[in-house]
């Protein structure tokens, strides 16, 4: 059994890629067999082919429910996320099946499917850092991929068709109208996911990932570099690789 607190589903059977693709917000037509031996069908010029993507998977209000790790290994998709969100994905998953030809199975998730390359404690970090966010079931429903900034990671498409949420991911797109963000910050002291962002008048921002001193919070961009605290912890705002 894995020490990894995170789970793979695979999805396999004659209908996963269109299941899968009329359910997840990323386009999985850009993905690539983890297997040498399997033979991809050429992308399009304009799509850069991948081995694995971020992908989130919205409720119908375009609220993330879960941000999965996506692979295809031949004709399965590995889907790797958080295992306090496994029964609950693994349960909409099902309900969504219908008459698809398509198969579920719960696995414990391993360190090549996350690419972990040290231990996972460096790898959250590291995540952390680069702007990558974790979804925990507390949280799971609570923000857009836009504030989650998943449309900068590539994690969203806004012309493959339709999927749940597809209408406001695409509207907020074209609209230009992200005023909130997930954006990282360092405290003085450690504080929790889940805890709120205050800019001294009130609160505006939620905690999203903690680890250490070292912080991702969705805040309005505006107040990024003001006065803000945590409990009354101060927030310093450090920049993302990408923002």
């Amino acid at each position: 059994m894995s020490d990894l607190p995170y789970s793979t589903i695979v999805v396999s059977g004659d209908d996963a890629f269109g299941f899968l693709q009329a359910q997840l917000a990323a386009d999985l037509g850009v993905l690539t067999s983890a297997d040498p031996s399997y033979v991809h069908s050429e992308p399009a010029s304009d799509v850069i082919p991948a081995t694995t993507l971020l992908s989130a998977w919205c409720n119908p209000k375009g609220r993330v429910i879960a941000l999965f790790r996506v692979a295809k290994q031949n004709e399965e998709y590995l889907l790797t996320f958080p295992t306090e969100l496994s029964d609950e994905v693994l349960k909409r998953l099902t309900l969504f099946r219908f008459r698809a030809k398509v198969e579920f199975e719960a696995q414990d998730a391993t360190n090549a499917q996350l690419g972990i390359g040290n231990s996972f404690d460096e790898w959250r970090l590291d995540n952390l850092r680069a702007g990558i966010a974790e979804i925990p079931g507390s949280l799971s429903e609570e923000f857009t991929p836009h504030m989650l900034n998943l449309d900068l990671l590539d994690a969203v498409s806004v012309d493959k068709g339709c999927y749940p949420g597809q209408e406001i991911v695409a509207r907020t797109h074209f609209r230009g109208a992200t005023k909130r963000r997930c954006l990282r910050f360092e405290s003085t002291t450690p504080v929790s996911p889940g805890d709120k962002v205050s800019d001294g008048e009130r609160d505006v921002g939620e905690v999203l990932n903690a680890i250490g001193n070292d912080i991702l919070a969705v805040v309005p961009v505006a107040k990024a570099d003001e006065s803000l605290t945590v409990g009354g912890v101060a927030l310093l705002h450090l920049p993302l690789p990408y923002l």
